[in-house]
């Protein structure tokens, strides 16, 4: 068989926009194909309608050399088609087991399905505990169970959304040894990821979408991860201009911070200390559920803390909220953009008044200016280029992309002294993370200190000073990013504490 999916003019439109237009490509058994794209070039709406999510409104799919059409996920997974979706669809207070027989039509006893679990993580390098609790794995661990649960289906196609957004580079490794022995075996997989250097080192095919249309097809071994972005964006990318710059006094500084947990699963702060200067970028590292968002709600107010162990600019502000803080300068921009960073059903003018009214002249006599919100709403659209219809679009309307380059532009605006960010480019593509990374190093150059958490460890390398790992609530001594190895990184990621220790 020369062909085991093969799509030709799948068409799907929503009000407003073509999601996918006479989209046409196939993957050959075994092969690792790319799916690569801006953010909005409809490569979700395409693996949903693969999977059975969403009903194409134009278009065929063959698959197996059958005509495909699954009226739902069941009917995909029954044809030989599973799915590894970006955000973990597993219950932390069951255990693995459990998870597992949720995710199948008919499931064996607990016994015989455990030792399915540990008889199929073995065979493919994912060990795993059918009888611990979700809630105490890792990310990569939660992985595993999505992985095994689908690989106990003996899928023919695997679909792959960001699989390694969370992971260490350890994890990582792990990963594609696992998906290169299913890609041996003749197990085909779509593979979806904004990293491009792991598309180049996994994936023997890409298809490119741009606007919803297939814009090209390459060998990605054969390209640059430079030449993939621009086939992606259909134009030459900025190279981050990442200016010299000598850091000023200490402008923000932790002793001994520490905070529960903020969940049942979640880990507690643990005595976290650092100095942070002026002009400094200082890269905070982590698997996802290490402490990230612990730490930036206890930086930024939303957390209250012990009184003297946050100062800011020699100011104790342990026990003021956000709003004090930031009209001190230090803003925060957390990693959930809706409902977090973002309201989603109100306008971008809206969400720009929601956090602007500290250091913005939004407000007149105790009332919202609404020509000044709209003035500051659409300053940020323009100057960040959100794709969107206006500042009167709600938020939820935006792509997760766009959405992202609006929240880090309203915050960037606002001229913060301390800039405290989670996760600046989840999820986003090539061009519109580039032009985030960049916003952040012109910040610093301007001598704003920037806390960038994140799990993209390429990114903190790029534009960090300065860089910490957070494991299991713990911050190890911040190191110069300049001679780290990757290696180094991920061991201090896992916790191995005696790498540590800040060079003199």
């Amino acid at each position: 068989m020369s062909e085991l999916l093969k799509i030709e003019g799948l068409t799907k439109a929503y009000p407003g926009v073509v999601a996918n237009d006479g989209v046409g490509f196939s993957v050959r058994p075994g092969e690792v194909h790319a799916l690569l794209g801006e953010n909005g070039a409809g490569k979700s709406t395409l693996v949903k309608m693969i999977y059975g999510l969403v009903k194409p409104d134009a278009g065929t799919m063959h698959f197996a050399g059958a005509p495909y059409a699954p009226t739902d996920p069941r009917a995909a997974r029954t044809a030989g088609v599973a799915m590894v979706f970006q955000h973990f669809s597993l219950f932390e207070a069951l255990n693995v087991a459990e998870n597992v027989a949720l995710g199948m039509e008919n499931p064996p006893p607990m016994r015989q399905l455990s030792g399915k679990i540990r008889e199929i993580s073995k065979a493919y390098g994912l060990p795993l505990d059918p009888a611990r609790l979700v809630g105490d794995l890792s990310a990569g661990e939660r992985q595993r169970v999505e992985i095994v649960r689908c690989l106990l289906q003996d899928p023919k196609l695997l679909i792959m959304d960001e699989p390694t957004s969370v992971l260490t580079p350890q994890e990582v490794d792990i990963l594609f040894h696992t998906l290169r022995k299913l890609s041996s075996e003749g197990t085909a997989i779509l593979y979806i990821s904004h990293k491009l250097e792991e598309i180049r080192a996994l994936c023997e095919g890409a298809t490119i979408l741009r606007g919803g249309k297939v814009v090209g097809s390459c060998n990605p071994r054969e390209k640059t991860a430079r030449e993939l972005a621009e086939m992606m964006v259909g134009a030459e990318l900025k190279v981050t201009d990442r200016a010299e710059r000598s850091f000023g006094e200490v402008v923000l500084k932790a002793t001994g911070l520490s905070l529960p947990p903020m969940s049942q699963f979640g880990p507690a702060l643990k005595d976290v200390g650092f100095e942070l200067h002026a002009g400094e970028v200082l890269g905070i590292g982590g698997v996802a559920g290490n402490g990230q968002e612990e730490l930036l709600a206890t930086l930024s107010g939303e957390k209250p803390s012990i009184p003297g162990t946050v100062t800011l600019m020699g100011k104790d502000i342990s026990s003021l909220g956000p709003n004090g803080r930031r009209a001190m300068g230090l803003l925060a921009a957390p990693e959930e953009r809706l409902g977090h960073a973002a309201v989603p059903a109100m306008s971008l003018i809206e969400n720009a008044i929601l956090t602007g009214t500290m250091r913005k002249p939004l407000t007149k006599n105790g009332f919202v200016d609404q020509a000044a919100a709209k003035r500051f709403a659409d300053e940020i659209i323009a100057a960040f280029d959100v794709r969107t219809p206006g500042s009167h679009v709600a938020a939820r309307a935006l792509s997760g992309g766009n959405l992202q380059k609006y929240v880090i532009g309203r915050e960037v605006l606002q001229n913060p002294a301390v800039l405290i960010v989670n996760q600046p480019t989840w999820g986003v593509d090539a061009a519109a993370a580039a032009a985030i990374r960049q916003a952040l190093l012109d910040l610093a150059a301007k001598g704003a200190a920037v806390i960038a958490i994140s799990q993209d460890l390429d990114e903190l390398m790029e534009i960090a000073d300065n860089f910490a790992a957070l494991n299991e609530g713990k911050l190890s001594a911040p190191r110069p990013t300049q001679g780290l190895t990757i290696e180094e990184i991920g061991l201090m990621l896992g916790g191995a504490h005696g790498m540590q220790e800040a060079t003199a």
